[in-house]
């Protein structure tokens, strides 16, 4: 195994505890003494994590360490970070002072995962009848993660210059556009072989 990927693998390995530290820590809360040191851990352990994105990255290109097994294990360890700290930010409350600076609105988890999962569905559903999938990194996606990691970082370090559900309505709408934009790459990847139209008699 390269090193780069034993750094995706240590990735994966923090998300767990993350989310252990980060639900402690909303528990804390809820009995009316919030330990500070697990909410640090969360935090310190996200942006470990987070850095070592770049890092196996850099390492993969530049001593040439790209494998078929990185490309599998990246986007796990991507993904699983995301969601995680979305997901146990929706159901753990971070906010002593004000619960909605503490906890992501329901609606939001609900549109990361919808979209996640008709990517998954869309790019199973093109390997199936083209035999490949193209996928093609856009803006918009890169600006949807960016916002929801701005997002998650609102609720850790509970800043306030700006309205936590600002922050989450502009992270929504680029994490549905981006979804939408896949989506009609994809239909466009079908119409190129043929399977988007109606077969004649």
């Amino acid at each position: 195994m390269t090193t780069a990927n034993k750094i995706t693998v240590v990735r994966i390995l923090m998300i767990p505890a993350f989310v252990t530290m980060a639900i402690y820590y909303g528990q804390s809360i809820q009995r009316g003494a919030p330990l500070e040191w697990q909410r640090f851990a969360a935090i310190i352990i996200f942006l470990l994590a987070a850095v070592s994105d770049g890092l196996d990255g850099y390492i993969a290109r530049r001593y040439n360490q790209r494998s078929s097994l990185g490309v599998i294990l990246d986007p796990i360890a991507d993904k699983g970070l995301l969601l995680s700290g979305i997901i146990t930010l929706s159901i753990t409350n971070w906010s002593e002072l004000d619960p909605d600076y503490g906890r992501f609105p329901a609606w939001f988890p609900v549109l990361v995962i919808t979209r996640d999962a008709v990517i998954l569905v869309g790019a199973g559903v093109l390997h199936l009848l083209n035999g490949k999938v193209q996928v093609k990194p856009n803006w918009t996606g890169k600006v949807a993660t960016v916002c929801q990691m701005c997002a998650i970082a609102w609720v850790m370090l509970q800043l306030h210059f700006l309205p936590l559900l600002f922050v989450v309505i502009v992270a929504g709408i680029f994490t549905f556009v981006s979804g939408i934009v896949y989506v009609m790459d994809g239909v466009r990847q079908l119409q190129a072989e043929g399977h988007a139209h109606a077969k004649r008699d």
